[in-house]
């Protein structure tokens, strides 16, 4: 039997309004201590998504586990330092993420954090009840005119499990860009708030490769005027971006706005004219970049944010006509399966958005579904085209979804091949110096060698 979550007027501070909200709301700001005490043992807590989480109220929170027991802590994707996950709470808190991000992957890897592998289109719907929230910890703009603040830059799982949670606590922060699209949170909806001014988290651009500009130009071919496209995070993607500036009328449905995705903005390319699903807007559903990236979206009518349940859905991807969805993987096999969440038993990300538009742009008119990856790893002394996936690796993309594979040794379209084309389409892109041991793996495998 949990505590009782409080209810709001336990949290009002007296009669004053604060400057943040003055003439919507009762609440007076308070310390982020005071903002957590209704956590109690037992009680669910999400912690809102990326650049959007809500530091201090996480570390208000975490100073608290001696006095906590089993605080079920739920998240998608954050950035900070997890200090719930450190060795030494499990006592205080049961960690369970949607997403295996560097801040939780070796508590992942020592059993101290469960992972939830999902389609991130369907982690919205967790949280109206399996893991429906007592308490939402999120970061919002300062409310508008209207009472109205903004999760800004997080859509994602944000929107839902603060729809859902009982109780809603929100640092409100003025670097928080107020964003368009379904974000809007109006202060009658909170419970307690403190108040911060800090730069959100910047994330530094990825190292890229030559391999990596080869991949990139070979996809970069395969984008024209008009074409709608999604974009996932890395240096490859970014690279893609930057070479095709003089293409036209563009359009961007994409899980995750970047800072690349300006830039081609910038260049002209982009106006969203031949959309279907909510033409002329840059529609995603969260951002992740630099302070140019979050100016860039702050007030701005054009950038759309929306919770996955709506961003991530194949059903409305499918409706843009020439969707192009670009993601990564860590292994294909010769037959297409595609691992790209663990290495071996060692789970490292997540299903996240990859199938959902590898499914969107495949329904899509003239769709083009791309799986991007070098064809080596580890300095070139391991291929990334394996004859099987390496023991525990996790199939996130099924060979049935599998169309476009592409390596810095070319491109391959695998829809409509049987197994033995598709293992020779693949081996022509793996690397030269593992071409003749795929071969004799195929043969042994019968994937390349037929019966008479």
């Amino acid at each position: 039997m949990t505590d009782r979550v409080p209810d709001r007027q336990d949290l009002v501070q007296g009669e004053a309004t604060p400057p943040t909200a003055r003439g919507h709301s009762r609440l007076a700001p308070v310390t982020p201590a005071e903002a957590v005490a209704g956590i109690a043992s037992g009680h669910r807590v999400f912690i809102g998504t990326g650049p959007a989480e809500p530091e201090s109220l996480v570390q208000a929170m975490t100073a608290r586990a001696a006095a906590l027991r089993d605080v079920h802590v739920v998240h998608c994707l954050t950035m900070g330092t997890a200090p719930y996950a450190a060795p030494g709470l499990a006592r205080s808190f049961q960690v369970t993420t949607l997403f295996i991000a560097p801040n939780v992957r070796d508590g992942v890897a020592e059993g101290r954090v469960d992972f939830v592998p999902v389609f991130l289109n369907e982690a919205p719907r967790l949280f109206a009840d399996r893991f429906r929230p007592d308490w939402a910890l999120v970061q919002v703009s300062p409310p508008d005119r209207h009472g109205f603040c903004s999760t800004g830059i997080s859509g994602d799982v944000t929107v839902s499990a603060v729809r859902h949670a009982r109780c809603v606590v929100a640092e409100i922060n003025p670097r928080m860009p107020r964003s368009f699209g379904d974000t809007a949170v109006h202060v009658d909806r909170l419970h307690a708030f403190t108040e911060v001014d800090r730069p959100l988290p910047e994330m530094a651009p990825p190292t890229v490769t030559e391999d990596m500009r080869r991949i990139s130009a070979l996809i970069a071919e395969m984008i024209g005027d008009g074409d709608c496209l999604q974009i996932g995070i890395g240096g490859m993607p970014n690279v893609v971006l930057q070479s095709i500036g003089d293409r036209r009328h563009l359009g961007i449905h994409t899980e995750m706005l970047t800072d690349g995705i300006v830039g081609l903005y910038r260049t002209g390319a982009i106006d969203g004219s031949r959309k279907a699903i909510m033409p002329g807007k840059i529609v995603c559903s969260f951002a992740g970049g630099t302070q140019a990236l979050y100016d860039f979206v702050h007030d701005n009518p054009l950038v759309a944010v929306h919770s996955s349940e709506f961003t991530n859905d194949p059903a409305v991807i499918g409706q843009n006509d020439n969707m192009v969805a670009i993601n990564s993987a860590l292994q294909v096999d010769l037959t297409g399966q595609v691992d790209a969440d663990s290495i071996g038993w060692h789970l490292f990300s997540g299903i996240g958005g990859q199938v959902d538009f590898i499914r969107g742009a495949a329904r899509s008119r003239g769709g083009r579904p791309i799986i991007a990856l070098p064809s080596t790893a580890h300095g070139g002394t391991v291929s990334r085209i394996v004859a099987s996936l390496s023991p525990g690796g996790g199939v996130v993309t099924s060979r049935g979804d599998v169309h476009y594979v592409v390596t810095e040794h070319g491109r391959v379209n695998l829809f409509g091949l049987g197994v033995h084309e598709r293992a020779r389409a693949l081996i022509s892109i793996a690397h030269p110096a593992f071409r003749e041991e795929l071969e004799r793996q195929g043969r042994e495998l019968r994937l390349t060698w037929r019966a008479r």
